[in-house]
Parts: C-alpha cells; sequence; structure tokens
C-alpha cells in the first residue's frame, strides 16, 4: 500500500515542477519559502555582515537590535542579491515607537560601503543629539556612509508601529504612506511581507496590505529633511536587503527572514 505521505510529497513536487519552481534543502515544497539563515551556531549567520554602529544579539532564537548611541546600523545579507521576489520577515517589537527597518533593492556599492568609518554622533543625558552629534549625523548621511548608503541607494520598509502615516510600520520611509495597521497579534510577532515587482513595492502587514509603491512614478513625495533618502538615486530591480538597527531603546527582535518567488 503507498504511504499518504508519500504520495502527498509527490504531488507537491509535480505541482512544483508543473510552475517551474525549484526546490532545495531549505525550500519548503508546498509554500515555496526559503529561509535564510539568521543564526548560526549562536551567533549572527555569516552570510551577514555588520556596518556602522551597534549590533544585533542572538536572544531565545530571534536576533535582537542592540543600538547605539553614536549612530544608525545595518545588518547587510551579502550572500545574494533579490530580483522579484517576496520577502517574508517575522518580528515583535518591544513597545509601539520602537524603530527599525527592512532595506530592500540596495546597489552593489553597498558592500563597498560595510567598513566604512562612520563619524560618530554625540548625545546629551536625555538621549538628544547635541549639534556636534547632529553634524556628524548629517555628514554620515551626505557622505553615504556605512548604514547611510543603505538609505540613499535602497528603499526602507519601516518597522515603527506609533508612526504617522508617512512613517508607520510597512510605510517606504518618506515615499509611500502605509495605511492603518491591523491589531497587534496577542502574542507580539507580525508578519510583514515585501512583495517586489519590477519597480514596484508592496507591504502586507499581518494579512493586510498596507502600501503600494511605484519607484517609476512621476509624482514621488519631495525631500524634506538630510535623513529622508535622495531621490535622485536610481534603485536597482535586483539588490540587497539589510535588517535596521536605529537608536537606544528601539529594541526589534527578528526570527525569521525567508523569500519565494513573486506571485502574480
Amino acid at each position: 500500500m503507498t504511504s499518504p505521505r508519500i504520495t502527498a510529497f509527490a504531488a507537491a513536487l509535480l505541482l512544483l515542477s508543473l510552475f517551474g519552481c525549484k526546490t532545495n534543502d531549505a525550500t519548503n515544497a508546498v509554500t515555496g519559502w526559503r529561509a535564510i539563515p539568521l543564526i548560526h551556531e549562536g551567533k549572527v549567520d555569516p552570510d551577514w555582515v555588520h556596518t556602522g554602529f551597534g549590533t544585533f544579539t542572538v536572544d531565545d532564537g530571534a536576533l535582537r537590535t542592540d543600538c547605539d548611541p553614536r549612530g544608525l546600523g545595518l545588518l547587510v545579507y551579502q550572500k545574494e542579491k533579490l530580483g522579484d521576489c517576496q520577502i517574508r520577515v517575522v518580528f515583535k517589537s518591544k513597545d509601539a515607537r520602537s524603530n527599525a527597518g527592512i532595506y530592500v533593492r540596495i546597489d552593489d556599492g553597498m558592500l563597498e560601503h560595510v567598513k566604512d568609518d562612520v563619524p560618530a554622533a554625540s548625545r546629551t543625558t536625555d538621549g538628544s543629539l547635541t549639534p556636534e552629534g547632529l553634524k556628524a549625523m548629517q555628514e554620515a548621511s551626505e557622505k553615504a556612509l556605512g548604514p547611510w548608503y543603505a538609505v540613499h541607494h535602497g528603499f526602507e520598509v519601516q518597522i515603527a508601529d506609533a508612526g504617522d502615516e508617512w512613517h508607520r510600520t510597512g510605510a517606504i520611509y518618506s515615499l509611500a504612506k502605509a495605511s492603518e495597521l491591523p491589531p497587534r497579534p496577542a502574542d507580539g510577532w507580525r508578519t510583514m511581507i515585501i512583495t517586489l515587482q519590477g519597480e514596484r513595492v508592496l507591504v502586507d502587514v499581518d494579512g493586510k496590505r498596507v502600501t503600494e509603491f511605484d519607484a517609476s512614478a512621476k509624482d514621488l513625495p519631495k525631500r524634506t529633511a538630510w535623513h529622508e533618502p535622495k531621490r535622485e538615486t536610481k534603485r536597482p530591480t535586483a539588490g540587497y536587503i539589510g535588517v535596521q538597527n536605529h537608536d537606544p531603546g528601539d529594541v526589534i527582535w527578528f526570527k525569521e527572514v525567508s523569500v519565494r518567488r513573486s506571485t502574480p
């Protein structure tokens, strides 16, 4: 008698072959999702490289942002560039104000900037930037150093539930508004799916479409602040991804980053 489990697996492989999808050991044969490892032997997986300040710490099977008062940091997945696909990110915020981001479509220059000497910002006792600290950050932004390279040569999908519509979770930072978010799940873990289709970036949070962005649109919002991305830089349709650590107190846990082919 044929095992029902074997039959189901064979049917799944047949279905995938009909759609032209390839599988490997890290790809779910039914859903098509391929996990991008975050952790290896208790540390950040070596396929990710950090630039800027702060770090990511392994915490109960997830990566936790450990931010630094001296400035931004970014964990870049250096193993491959992603073209048209879907990216699934499962994350949890310490509170609604916790700030981070997922970068997509970062161009080839990113790997040349991971070792940049980024000027360190200074802060007052309440965490605000000093005039010297503000100048250091503005310099890093203007010169696109380290994590600031991704700001100006990629797109940031925001994480910050308490932000306004241009800066809340799911928004393309300062470029495309996000609609109201679904209620935060009881366990705190949100699932974001970022769909990359040519010049378009679509964002779903917990099953709801919250953002649609077309980088080729002629009426993009104007840049109004030094920390916003430069509009004139052309982002590629196949690029690197990254995970941001922001300011002290902004604590986010990431327990999954997965990728699969885009669906129409």
